[in-house]
């Protein structure tokens, strides 16, 4: 946990100021006591079912963090072979892994029905049709599901909604039925599933509801065609708190799938990610320089947008304190980074314990998508992320080199004397 002993910032045991000062700023810390609590509280909410807990590792796919997953017996929600490769090396099992997205590769879909992966959730005719020819190719045949898109309005961000009709994921449902009636006659797939996900940060149950409900009459459509299903896999989306949000308990969660499908007693897979790494993190930062623009103050840190891309991309919120408390009488100030964009804005008009140069500030609830979206823009190298057990703390990713960063280029034969 993140919490505050004498004015000074803890993570867990450990001052927040001793890790910045061996690995340096900006760096990722990451609790292993919240990040183990999010998965047990799932798979204590979740005991009535038969399930698998499959982490989405998109929202951050640190090994450390992967790793923790799988000794807790979780599964992965994997959406690029990458993703399966830090799963498998993570020690998942391959009959615990998930593998969604709307445009997986030949290579991409080969690796996973060698692999024999617990389902490939498959989002077209076309996905269908290829896996179906790549594992005949094989002498396989490929445990699949259906993302199904259910045209429901997850009520949250735009750009993280994704169980619309206009959206790009799933089959569509008109045409769902008439798939999985053409899928089941095919030699090379074992369909053993369903799959949806409408979207993601969801703080309302009632979309769940709604979606799980339409699952349901699928599920018993297929079974009058003889289309038995064992797998219904659910997706994730569960919020978490950024600022003042108030999301639905785990408990409250389960009690939605116990409703709507426990009749059918088959087997669960859900795919959280946010709601169990975002609140297991944040983003250290030491303030460069403070200044005043006419009425604007600036605090200006060392992370940037290309360290942590939510406000950028989402305008999104997190909560910024000082590392050291001094009681001081807040202030108003822009929250910014060095990047040369206009973009590059942590807080506008956030209200702050004055900070000064050389002091740091804590960016919360950063483990969800956080170092898994951050880029090496402007040039500056990724940050080291670090673990802390109680006591103890271990760099899990340690912070790169320029001579790194340069070894995967070459100069052209022609610009070389």
């Amino acid at each position: 946990m993140f919490h505050y002993i004498n004015c000074v910032l803890h993570a867990e045991n450990v001052p927040v100021e001793i890790i910045a000062k061996e690995v340096g700023t900006p760096c990722y810390i990451y609790s292993n006591e919240i990040l183990t609590k999010n998965f047990k509280d799932f798979d204590n909410a979740l005991k009535k079912f038969k399930n698998t807990i499959s982490y989405s590792i998109k929202a951050n796919s640190n090994l450390g963090i992967v790793k923790t997953i799988a000794s807790l017996g979780g599964g992965a929600d994997v959406v690029s072979a990458g993703e399966m490769c830090i799963a498998l090396k993570a020690g998942i099992p391959a009959n615990k892994i998930v593998f969604s997205g709307v445009g997986k590769t030949k290579r991409e879909l080969e690796e996973a029905i060698k692999n024999e992966i617990l389902q490939i959730n498959a989002e077209s005719e076309a996905e269908v049709n290829t896996i179906n020819h790549i594992a005949l190719k094989l002498g396989k045949k490929a445990n699949i599901a259906l993302r199904v898109n259910p045209d429901v309005d997850a009520k949250t961000h735009v750009k993280i909604t994704t169980g619309k009709k206009e959206n790009k994921f799933g089959v569509d449902w008109d045409i769902a039925k008439d798939l999985y009636i053409k899928a089941s006659k095919m030699e090379g797939l074992n369909v053993v599933g369903i799959a949806m996900h409408i979207g993601s940060q969801l703080l309302d149950l009632d979309p769940f509801r709604l979606a799980f409900t339409k699952m349901a009459d699928m599920v018993s459509e297929l079974e009058k065609e003889g289309i038995i299903l064992k797998n219904l896999d659910l997706g994730g989306g569960l919020g978490i708190n950024y600022n003042v949000e108030l999301p639905p308990t785990k408990e409250a969660y389960a009690q939605v799938i116990e409703e709507t499908l426990g009749k059918f007693n088959k087997h669960i897979i859900i795919e959280p990610g946010r709601s169990i790494i975002g609140e297991a993190a944040i983003l250290i930062s030491e303030v460069i320089f403070t200044k005043d623009m006419g009425s604007k103050h600036f605090i200006i840190v060392d992370a940037g947008m290309n360290d942590l891309m939510r406000p950028a991309m989402y305008d999104s919120w997190h909560t910024i304190v000082p590392v050291v408390k001094k009681g001081l009488a807040p202030i108003t100030a822009d929250i910014v980074g060095p990047i040369c964009e206009s973009s590059d804005t942590f807080a506008k008009d956030r209200i702050i314990e004055p900070v000064k140069q050389g002091e740091l500030v804590a960016m919360m609830s950063a483990g969800a998508y956080g170092s898994s979206m951050s880029s090496v823009y402007n040039f500056r190298p990724l940050v080291p992320e670090v673990m802390v057990n109680k006591n103890a703390f271990t760099v899990v990713r340690k912070r790169t080199t320029y001579e790194e960063m340069l070894s995967g280029q070459t100069i052209p034969d022609w610009l070389k004397k």
